[in-house]
Formats: C-alpha cells, sequence, structure tokens
C-alpha cells in the first residue's frame, strides 16, 4: 500500500461525518489550532482516505448511511496500518449502549453532538499525546532489541 505520510510537526485529523455542516465546523475549529484535516462524507470515503493517507486520529460519526461509524471503526482496527490510529466516536445519542458497542470496537474517546469547541479540542490533544508517548516507547523498544 503506497501511504502518503503526515507531516511530523503537523498533526492530521480524518473528520468522518455525512452532515456537511457539522464537518466543516469540525474542519474550522481544527484548522484553527492549526491541525490538518482531511474530510470523508461516509463511511466507504473514509476507508478510501485511510488508504491512501497516514493520519493521526479520527473524529467519527455514528450514525451514517450505508456504512456506519461501527463499520467504520471495525474495518480501520483490522488494517496494520491503522489499528493503532486512535478514533473519537461522535455522536448524539450518548447512551450507555453506543459507548459500549464503541469501547468493544476500540474507540479511544467519544465527543457528543453538538460539538463544543473547547472539548474538542481537550479529546484531540489528549489522544495525540498518548499517541506520540506510543511512538516514543516503540522507539525505545527498536533501540533496546538492537542493543
Amino acid at each position: 500500500m503506497n501511504r502518503q505520510a503526515a507531516a511530523e510537526d503537523v498533526a492530521r485529523v480524518l473528520v468522518v461525518d455525512d452532515d456537511e455542516d457539522s464537518r466543516l465546523l469540525i474542519q474550522f475549529l481544527l484548522e484553527r489550532q492549526g491541525y490538518t484535516v482531511v474530510l470523508a462524507d461516509s463511511g466507504p470515503a473514509a476507508i478510501s482516505v485511510l488508504e491512501s493517507t497516514e493520519v493521526d486520529v479520527v473524529v467519527l460519526d455514528v450514525m451514517m448511511p450505508m456504512m456506519d461509524g461501527f463499520a467504520v471503526c471495525r474495518e480501520l482496527k483490522k488494517l496494520d496500518s491503522t489499528a493503532s490510529v486512535p478514533v473519537i466516536l461522535l455522536t448524539a445519542r450518548d447512551d450507555m449502549q453506543t459507548r459500549a458497542t464503541g469501547m468493544k470496537l476500540g474507540v479511544s474517546d467519544f465527543l457528543a453532538k453538538p460539538v463544543k469547541k473547547e472539548e474538542l479540542y481537550a479529546r484531540i490533544r489528549t489522544q495525540l499525546d498518548g499517541r506520540q508517548r506510543a511512538r516514543e516507547l516503540e522507539k525505545a523498544q527498536r533501540r533496546v532489541e538492537t542493543l
């Protein structure tokens, strides 16, 4: 698979939502914070993006036609290239069943609609910090293995 690497100094966020207003609002908010934002309007479009573009975190709507957020999450967790990418599940249904299903599928966090910018920023930052720590740990483990 030929993957386009994300720039080291700018985090790349994939926003997946069939609602254009939600997508554009999240894009606007994240770009104001200096992130590179990639958009997808459906589950199949998200899978296509993930096959060609490296992202650091995915903000994924649960309720979408054709392929819901749970199905997208299932697919990206199957692939070696995307299994470790944190997923923030975006949902208008902030109920225990949605959260339980998401956790079983490997969702990293949840964000309720309508999106509050401070909460969005905090959840993105938390996931990016965790991903950076995991990368540093992997590097350290590789160095130890070569000794």
